[in-house]
């Protein structure tokens, strides 16, 4: 009893699966008897109708035609528009350096280190001068390094390298102002903080503004705490004012009125900060040496 049920079940399936087939190979042959009697009405509709002239049969094959152009077209030695970016990283170092060089040789001169050179050891006789003044005497001989180094930038960079510029007198101004700014900044924070003054000088002008500075990566697409600190590091706003000078004519809402509104911004900034605290130091009396301290007055001698 169990096996014939179970042959009648089989029985039952097999003719499914029969008139299955059976309705997909009436359906596809319905299909395709329809499609050719389409396409034969088509051909004869086509063959009814006069012949389109040539340009008129392109034209409906493809209606629209696409161009691409750049809207600003750089330069062939633009560095495919990187090279406003790494002409102000080329700037914010050269602040930082000059800072650095000017810091160790006005506490030379004023007797607070030694100086060596080669073999030699000179140290000069103690000038007792406040921390303001220190910091003044540094700050303007910046403004005048600055001016040096802004130039030889300029000449390695079009001049021997054959960066593509425009508008050089503007781009000269721009470059120096740069530069001064940072180096007031970090002349400021080194005579704040002292020797630790020059890891923070690397934190804020390299380590956390080369990822803001737009360059590479747009600011839109940053967390939320670099697109904070892009508001203001120097090397985004400085970024800003180059690229507005080399790529866009020097107009002034492609980044230039930024750039000069914020490096105004940042010298008022650092001047504040860092002539303030010096004179509540002095004031204070926290002065480098105190004055019970009689600084050495030697030649240069060997080490």
């Amino acid at each position: 009893m169990g096996k014939d049920l179970t042959r009648q079940v089989e029985a039952a399936q097999a003719k499914a699966v029969k008139a299955a087939h059976a309705r997909a190979a009436k359906a596809a042959h319905a299909k395709g008897a329809k499609a050719a009697k389409a396409q034969g009405a088509t051909s004869k509709a086509a063959a009814a109708q006069p012949q389109l002239p040539t340009a008129a049969r392109l034209l409906l094959a493809d209606p629209a035609a696409v161009q691409i152009e750049d809207g600003h077209p750089l330069d062939s030695h633009s560095g495919l528009g990187l090279t406003a970016f790494y002409y102000s990283l080329v700037l914010v170092v050269c602040g930082m350096l000059s800072a650095n060089v000017i810091g160790g040789q006005v506490d030379h001169a004023l007797g607070y280190t030694h100086n060596d050179m080669g073999p030699l050891r000179k140290h000069n006789p103690l000038v007792r001068a406040t921390r303001v003044q220190t910091l003044a005497i540094s700050s303007t001989l910046m403004i005048g390094l600055s001016i040096v180094m802004a130039s030889l930038v300029m000449a390695g960079a079009i001049g021997i390298m054959g960066m593509d510029a425009s508008h050089l007198p503007l781009l000269w101004l721009y470059s120096v102002t740069a530069i001064a700014v940072c180096g007031i900044g970090a002349l400021s924070l080194i005579a704040v903080f002292g020797t630790p003054g020059m890891l923070l000088v690397t934190l804020f002008y390299i380590a956390m503004a080369v990822p803001t500075a737009g360059a590479t990566t747009p600011v839109q697409a940053l967390p939320g705490f670099y697109r904070f600190l892009a508001e203001f590091e120097p090397l985004r706003q400085i970024t800003g004012g180059v690229r507005s000078i080399l790529y866009y004519g020097a107009q002034g809402d492609a980044g230039l009125t930024r750039g000069w509104i914020m490096l105004g911004v940042g010298l008022l900034a650092a001047g504040l900060f860092g002539f303030g605290m010096t004179r509540l130091y002095d004031r204070k009396g926290l002065h480098r040496i105190p004055h019970e301290v009689d600084g050495p007055e030697r030649a240069a001698v060997p080490a």
